[in-house]
């Protein structure tokens, strides 16, 4: 994580850092999106979209406005074709992982196990570590291809 405040977009309306992190982050859909995002590899709208939360189309659009508006998550076109873009997470964005780590365990130990969790709960409760570094290597790896080849990079 960075040691410098970044500056937000949003008006704070308090002078509670928790509760100004949770103007930003704090409903159930960015956090989701963000979750994506880092673990399972989702850029697509309609890749969003097919999670099993079932977003409203609507609600899909205003957070991914807002994250990027943010600055947590930027966007590019997509290669293949120009009507779509493709989202990922910036440093910013990214450095929003321990917080999901640490949500991570406290579901492995206060809630059910799911199969499409279970894996992610045996790395986390192993060597967190690593689990950080693949997931922060494989977005590297992406943003490398991705990015590049749309002369972000």
């Amino acid at each position: 994580m960075t040691a410098k405040a970044a500056t937000s977009k949003s008006i704070q309306r308090s002078p509670c850092v928790v509760s100004n992190v949770l103007e930003i982050i704090g409903d159930r859909w960015t956090l989701l999106l963000v979750r994506d995002l880092l673990f399972f590899n989702k850029h697509e709208y309609k890749e969003f979209l097919a999670s099993p939360e079932n977003i409203a189309t609507n609600i899909l659009a205003d957070r991914l406005k807002k994250l990027l508006n943010e600055g947590l998550v930027g966007e590019i076109i997509h290669p293949e074709n120009k009507s779509r873009k493709l989202y990922y997470l910036t440093s910013k964005g990214k450095d929003l992982m321990p917080i999901l780590l640490e949500m991570v365990k406290w579901g492995a130990a206060y809630l059910p196990e799911t199969k499409e969790m279970k894996l992610i709960f045996e790395r986390v409760k192993n060597d967190p570590e690593l689990l950080k570094t693949q997931v922060l290597d494989s977005l590297e790896q992406w943003e490398k291809q991705m990015l590049k080849a749309n002369g972000t990079a």
